[in-house]
């Protein structure tokens, strides 16, 4: 008799005694299966405990002790330099994120279930989900190591990258405000390009789980369902502004005119910005982009088919320094490799979530990593909001005008042509 039936016989004996009839019996059994059928019916996504599967043993506190014992003990198995290849930054860094992300979600922190038994420990499921992002790895290789369930994993990701956004987020991922952008100009002017906020391009993660019924309008030139990111980096790599989530059927204007990026130049409430460029006054900072975008004040473009030794000097140097964002988009997928191969979740907003929280772990990392001399690049007062500088456009007449001059045509050719003379004579006379 197995466990089930002796159950059975127990539970019959207690509500009818040893001398039940057939009668009793067939009631008794009949009220079983049908809470059986009951339970079966409302059981969760995950089935719940499915009779006859066996339990694994993991014994988590071993992979706890193992991953303690390697990477964070006084004195580990692994040395710094490990730790910084495997896990993308430095040691301190990383217990930093541990530590906001445990304090932000308490499903983080280590408990004990009801039989008093420690659960898992916050580093193996912050580092399960780190490995996902920087490894892009399957959970089975997860479980291997640091005793995770295939659920556990998947839960520890989709809540880690939701609590590195509301956490840093705010800091590590705004606009520049009256300092940065300040630094930001100084720093470009010194490259050629006074007045310079960065470079603008858009990057393409596949979506391999695309619902059908989506995956036409997320299908463009990559003949696979993508999603597309804008972004504005700057020379040090930091990325100034995402935008993410716009199916990859639309192109890079497309983008644009769905994105946040010119609400502050529209709205008069961005940094003001002074300059000077062959002898001719600007007051509004610019991108260096591609040839697919407009021709707008606010975006420098290659010329197309250069003649003279001018332009042509212009086109080298518009396209070495445009390189930044595209620099910055490779050293995002090689930390993170879970943004450069095919996504194979399902929901939209844990796939926003997990390229929003890459780009601001990968901001850390810059912020983390710059050396002490290096006082142009260091970001004082990160996290400040940004204020308005001057009066906003109160009006629907001042939104017109603002918005005129950010996509003036003229504008764009007379800043061009007056950057064109400025790079000869700067580079001439170096």
């Amino acid at each position: 008799m197995d466990r089930r039936e002796a159950w059975k016989e127990t539970v019959r004996e207690l509500c009818f005694g040893n001398d039940s009839s057939d009668e009793e019996d067939n009631l008794f059994l009949a009220t079983v299966s049908a809470l059986h059928e009951s339970e079966a019916s409302q059981r969760g996504p995950w089935g719940g405990s499915v009779p006859g599967r066996r339990r694994i043993e993991r014994n988590r506190l071993e992979g706890h002790h193992r991953l303690f014992n390697d990477y964070f003990a006084d004195h580990p198995v692994y040395p710094d330099y490990i730790f910084r290849r495997r896990f993308r930054m430095k040691r301190d860094l990383y217990l930093k994120i541990v530590q906001a992300v445990a304090d932000h979600d308490p499903w983080f922190q280590q408990r004990r279930n009801a039989a008093g038994e420690l659960g898992l420990s916050t580093l193996q499921k912050v580092t399960a989900a780190f490995r996902m992002l920087a490894y892009d790895a399957p959970t089975d290789s997860l479980d291997e190591c640091l005793r995770l369930g295939e659920a556990t994993i998947i839960e520890s990701m989709r809540r880690f990258v939701r609590a590195v956004v509301r956490v840093f987020g705010d800091q590590y991922l705004r606009a520049p405000n009256e300092e940065d952008t300040a630094r930001l100009i100084a720093t470009n002017e010194r490259r050629g390009f006074p007045g310079m906020l960065g470079s603008i391009d858009c990057m393409h993660w596949r979506w391999k789980n695309c619902p059908t019924a989506w995956s036409g309008s997320y299908t463009g030139h990559v003949n696979s369902p993508t999603i597309i990111l804008e972004a504005v980096a700057s020379q040090d790599l930091w990325i100034w502004h995402a935008f993410f989530g716009m199916p990859g059927s639309l192109h890079d204007i497309n983008v644009l005119h769905r994105s946040h990026l010119l609400d502050n130049f529209a709205a008069g409430v961005g940094p003001q910005v002074h300059y000077s460029v062959n002898g001719h006054g600007y007051t509004m900072g610019y991108f260096l982009a591609d040839g697919i975008y407009p021709e707008w004040a606010t975006f420098v473009k290659p010329i197309p088919c250069p003649v003279g030794r001018k332009r042509q000097h212009f086109v080298i140097q518009q396209a070495a320094l445009r390189k930044d964002v595209e620099r910055a988009f490779g050293v995002l997928q090689s930390r993170f490799p879970i943004v450069r191969g095919a996504t194979r979740l399902w929901d939209e907003e844990t796939l926003h979530n997990i390229m929003t929280a890459c780009i601001v772990m990968h901001n850390m990392i810059i912020e983390d990593e710059r050396p002490d001399g290096d006082v142009e690049q260091v970001y004082e007062g990160a996290g400040d909001p940004v204020e308005p500088s001057h009066t906003p456009s109160a009006t629907l007449e001042a939104f017109t005008q603002r918005y005129g001059m950010i996509t003036s045509r003229q504008g764009h050719h007379q800043l061009r042509e007056d950057l064109v003379e400025h790079l000869w004579q700067f580079h001439g006379v170096e």
